[in-house]
């Protein structure tokens, strides 16, 4: 499963065993050298963040509080993967960081107790349920005498319908994001028991299309992000025999565009966060070496800030802690810093449970069936 079958790919998909040659869409092609990884100046962003954001009258801090869980997982996960722990937990104040989590996490209220929010006075809801017990898991964390796993369970049992699909939250929004989010918090829990996996996993099966991809819904159009998703979430419920593995990574591959970066969908641009939602799914199903790494690195690396640090969607755009993240992130998928003695205490990313791996192994999760 994890290694490409190089006869029967090649039956069916010859353009891609010579990506070098290949005619991708889209974006102009740069010709220019890629510039080095500015890995002191990406810890200066991240570590300076906090402070940024919580000024009074911060329009980056007013306009992202609905999601600031999200936000310090994603600033957390990239810190940590330049960093040891020991260096994460005192750069970011890790202390500070689980005290707020836990003043976003519902104890009381009768629909959505254990649940977390996504900022303090916010309503509890999948997405940021998952991006809590990550931030905790990473902190080391889950056996704090505060955090009650078994309500946290019961909360993502309760959002289940029968359909095996998950609601977001209690105001009951579906989709595919929220059965990653809610397979995944339960595994890192060891509570996969809890919930009919079978059932999940049939539910995102019915949302794969034609092409192989799969959709937020069934009939809703192929997206990479959702892609990950729905790939995330079968990896880990132990049914990636539902994937069309061939079928779906022609199409994953078939996002690189010209000047090296991934799109999303058909005709978009470039985003630097496709590099970790679409390899992520490449490298669970064992076929990263289906686009051109160095075009792909080299499209990172020329979205970095070279002044403040950072990294931004496309080049010369802003940069934000979420593409930051998932530069960094896909940067590893592709094994950008495999002998570079400057990166040798970078840990590796677990591609299903977006958290380092030694983290991943200490919590003894398997996503191979």
């Amino acid at each position: 499963l994890f290694s490409v079958n190089g006869t029967h790919a090649r039956t069916y998909l010859p353009s891609l065993f010579n990506m070098a040659s290949f005619a991708l869409p889209s974006d102009e092609i740069v010709k220019e050298s890629a510039p080095s990884f500015y890995a002191p100046l990406h810890a200066s962003y991240i570590q300076k963040l906090s402070s940024k954001l919580s000024k009074p009258g911060s329009y980056e801090g007013a306009v992202t509080s609905h999601l600031r869980m999200s936000g310090v997982y994603w600033a957390v996960a990239g810190l940590s993967l330049m960093k040891k722990k020991e260096e994460v937990d005192d750069m970011m104040r890790m202390s500070s960081i689980v005290e707020w989590v836990f003043q976003c996490y519902d104890t009381t209220s009768t629909s959505s107790a254990g649940g977390f929010s996504g900022n303090v006075g916010h309503d509890p809801h999948l997405l940021y349920t998952l991006s809590a017990v990550q931030l905790l898991a990473m902190a080391g964390r889950l056996d704090d005498p505060r955090f009650r796993p078994e309500k946290t369970v019961e909360f993502i049992k309760g959002l289940m319908l029968e359909d095996g699909s998950f609601k977001g939250d209690k105001w009951g929004e579906v989709d595919t994001r929220f059965s990653y989010c809610a397979l995944s918090t339960l595994a890192i829990l060891k509570r996969l028991d809890a919930v009919d996996t079978d059932r999940a996993a049939a539910f995102v099966a019915e949302c794969k299309n034609f092409d192989g991809g799969f959709g937020c819904l069934p009939g809703a159009e192929s997206h990479a992000g959702q892609i990950f998703c729905c790939v995330g979430a079968l990896a880990i419920a132990g049914r990636l025999d539902l994937v069309d593995a061939d079928l779906l990574c022609w199409w994953l591959a078939e996002r690189q565009t010209s000047g090296g970066g991934l799109n999303g969908r058909p005709e978009k641009q470039a985003d630097v966060c496709y590099s970790w939602w679409i390899l992520s799914c490449l490298s669970i199903l064992g076929r990263v070496d289906w686009i051109n790494k160095d075009k792909l690195s080299a499209f990172i690396l020329r979205c970095q800030d070279p002044e403040g640090g950072g990294i931004a969607d496309r080049p010369d755009n802003v940069a934000d802690v979420f593409h930051t993240f998932f530069g960094i992130a896909g940067l590893l998928l592709i094994g950008h810093f495999e002998g570079d003695e400057a990166a040798s205490e970078y840990r590796h990313i677990d591609p299903v449970y977006a958290l380092p791996v030694d983290v991943v192994e200490k919590l003894g999760l398997s996503h191979r069936p």
